[in-house]
């Protein structure tokens, strides 16, 4: 069994959490630290749009309408914190070997939150979120093999975040005005856009909403699901099941983001109990990855986060003992 984190942190020192997570997880991750200008998920994605132009507006990221070339300071800026954090990573990580993750921020999730040009989301326009995916996809190829370049002992696994998937599958999003909806969009729909992204090398979809789309993902091609154990319900058991069970990898978020530290046996309870209900394979629970419920950039301070990693590995302890009863 192994740990990992899901992304982002809190704090502003790249260099400190670095060093922290080659140390601190059996899955090292490239942080992503919001409390700095262009350090949160949308502004890494937007980063890596290399085709088309953004600015940012009071209200978030928006596509200005032109190419590359017409890029904003907003978005250079946003490319050039990604370089540096690329630098630093390359720097303490030179002659890692084994599993190494990036994460993006999901073209669904992406286009239910950037705006065209003229107004409204990237969402109601069916060629606009295409195009968007396809940039990003590119990006994020080029991405990889940037990783891939600067550490080739790494064998690099992309997490692609879709905190806002179910909405958009439930017609959730609310339009320009407020008074309205997006038309929600179908599974088949779901799916071919998130296959853009699953063709890289190992792919773990990640979504710690409420009622994850199991099966969008794993139709997808990902080769993991990551999800936030507390959230599941009956039908997303069945359908985490059903992952498991055709060889998806789990990675179950079983610490607390905020709040009181449970012990190591009170977090593991929900997935042994409901592994054991469910009836299955006890050996496929130990290849379950331990993760926190999600990002910990809520966390009240690095000291805190740092804690709850910690955690983690006391809970593959448990989740062993249990498998092996």
């Amino acid at each position: 069994m192994r740990t990992t984190g899901l992304g982002s942190l809190p704090g502003d020192d790249m260099r400190e959490w670095t060093k922290v997570l080659l140390e601190a997880v059996d899955i090292p991750f490239l942080p992503e630290l919001p409390a700095r200008p262009y350090g949160d998920m949308l502004s890494r994605a937007i980063a890596l749009v290399t085709e088309l132009a953004a600015d940012l507006q009071p209200a978030g990221w928006r596509l200005t309408g032109g190419g590359d070339a017409t890029a904003s300071l907003d978005q250079r800026r946003a490319r050039a914190l990604l370089r540096e954090d690329l630098d630093v990573l390359e720097e303490y990580a030179d002659g890692y070997v084994g599993p190494l993750k990036v994460q993006v921020t999901g073209p669904w999730t992406l286009a239910a939150t950037v705006e065209r040009p003229r107004g409204d989301k990237i969402l109601a326009d069916h060629g606009a979120r295409r195009d968007l995916a396809q940039a990003l996809a590119y990006g994020v190829e080029l991405h990889l093999a940037e990783v891939r370049k600067r550490l080739p002992g790494a064998d690099v696994v992309l997490q692609v975040d879709e905190p806002a998937l179910p909405a958009v599958l439930a017609g959730a999003i609310p339009t320009a005005s407020g008074w309205g909806k997006h038309r929600s969009i179908d599974g088949p729909g779901a799916v071919e856009l998130l296959s853009l992204f699953t063709g890289f090398g190992p792919t773990v979809v990640h979504c710690c909403a409420a009622r994850p789309p199991i099966e969008v993902f794993t139709r997808s091609g990902a080769s993991g699901i990551a999800v936030d154990i507390s959230l599941l319900n009956e039908p997303g058991w069945e359908q985490l099941a059903i992952a498991t069970e055709a060889g998806s990898t789990i990675y179950a978020g079983l610490v607390p983001t905020t709040g009181a530290l449970p012990n190591q046996a009170q977090a593991a309870a929900p997935l042994i109990r409901r592994w054991r209900e469910l009836g299955l394979d006890p050996e496929l629970m130990k290849k379950v990855v331990i993760t926190p419920a999600c990002g910990l950039a809520a966390s009240p301070s690095p000291r805190d986060a740092q804690a709850r990693l910690a955690l983690l590995r006391k809970i593959v302890d448990t989740v062993g003992e249990a498998a092996d009863a």
